[in-house]
């Protein structure tokens, strides 16, 4: 089974050969890790439950991770959701790679669609499930929105979306989520948000994909997934908690599933998770931290803030020699777009994970700004 390099494998490939300039600190914007503290009240949930790592956990998850997240989906998105229509994971990574090869694996010849450019478990998991792949390509001129082909779609039998996305921040509005619905309604097809940074709002709160679909009047979820983590929300990446919610059917059947794959999250984490997805007020602190890192975005590189996320999808001229130069120069890292996307996509553009305290962000853009007056410079020669 043949996988595609990790960008950020391509990455140290690329800047392997360089030595970057000392004068400078390292600094790294590659990975979308929040680098602030995880909240106290977090801390101490997991230290309370530590004595219970003599227990197995169960692998439909604990009652109080359950309560949890489904109060997080009622206060968060008015979601009245049961039990029986959300499901508990080890994060998203792995329910992004495993659902996929669990609903695919009776299919012939199976085709999953996804945007371009991408998270890459998208593709490592249609490559693990045999599955032909249709990009959904993100295009500057469209906004970055996945475009429909219904004739493609007729085929299809997973599509994925992102919103908000990862890497060019682009949001889909409530309309173009209700036209997704429809048609996986009318061409039955599994639609499934990953939904990781739509707290990450830097204004209004935003809409989940359950919440239009009974917009499109589809209640029941049927067809309708989506998955979240606690990741990015709450600065708390090594807690590893996510959920799948929606249609109950298909969930009923990954739980049977799950049972086999062994990733059930230790206790002591599972109490942990619970205290911070039932807790909104501390994302509020997160979100204020955003909002100042892209104010000092438009102060240094004139970029409008995005809806939503930590990213700058940034155009450039030639995304590789950018990113060569930035290590060089400024011993800064950012990641090429063209490592997250396929047939063309991502190039002439460099994502920034805004992931810092203001002070170290600041310093990394001012290095930014630099090498592009430097290049202009250049230019005018």
């Amino acid at each position: 089974m043949y996988f595609e390099k990790y960008p950020f494998e391509k990455l140290n490939h690329l800047l392997e050969d360089i030595v970057p300039d000392a004068a400078y600190a390292p600094l790294s914007l590659t990975i979308g890790e929040p680098q602030f503290a995880t909240p106290q009240f977090i801390l101490d949930a997991l230290s309370h439950h530590a004595h219970l790592l003599n227990k197995y956990p169960k692998s439909s998850g604990e009652a109080i991770l359950k309560e949890g997240i489904l109060a997080y989906l009622r206060d968060r998105f008015a979601l009245q959701l049961d039990d029986e229509q959300m499901i508990p994971t080890f994060g998203t990574r792995e329910v992004l790679f495993n659902f996929p090869q669990f609903w695919l694996h009776d299919t012939k010849d199976p085709v999953i669609a996804y945007p371009n450019p991408f998270y890459q478990i998208y593709e490592g998991a249609a490559r693990a499930s045999r599955a032909e792949v249709l990009h959904l390509d993100l295009e500057s001129c469209s906004g970055f929105q996945p475009q429909v082909d219904e004739e493609a779609l007729r085929r299809c039998h997973l599509v994925i979306l992102n919103s908000p996305n990862n890497p060019t921040s682009s949001v889909m509005p409530m309309e173009a989520l209700k036209r997704w619905v429809e048609l996986a309604l009318k061409y039955d097809f599994v639609l499934l948000n990953d939904e990781c940074y739509i707290d990450l709002y830097l204004g209004e709160p935003l809409p989940s994909l359950l919440n239009a679909s009974i917009e499109a009047g589809n209640p029941s979820f049927h067809n309708i997934l989506v998955i979240n983590s606690i990741s990015k929300r709450s600065s708390a990446p090594g807690l590893r908690s996510g959920f799948i919610a929606g249609d109950a059917k298909i969930l009923a059947e990954y739980m049977t599933y799950r049972t086999y794959v062994g990733c059930a999250s230790p206790l002591p984490l599972q109490y942990a998770a619970a205290a911070a997805w039932a807790d909104q007020a501390h994302v509020e602190i997160f979100r204020q931290k955003y909002i100042r890192n892209f104010e000092l975005a438009k102060e240094i590189l004139g970029i409008m803030a995005p809806e939503a996320t930590f990213y700058i999808w940034l155009a450039v001229e030639d995304e590789i020699e950018f990113t060569r130069a930035l290590y060089r120069d400024y011993n800064l890292k950012v990641l090429p777009g063209s490592y997250l996307g396929r047939n063309g996509q991502g190039e002439g553009f460099v994502r920034l994970a805004l992931v810092y305290e203001a002070e170290e962000t600041a310093e990394a853009l001012r290095r930014i700004a630099a090498l592009q007056l430097n290049q202009k410079d250049k230019d005018a020669k």
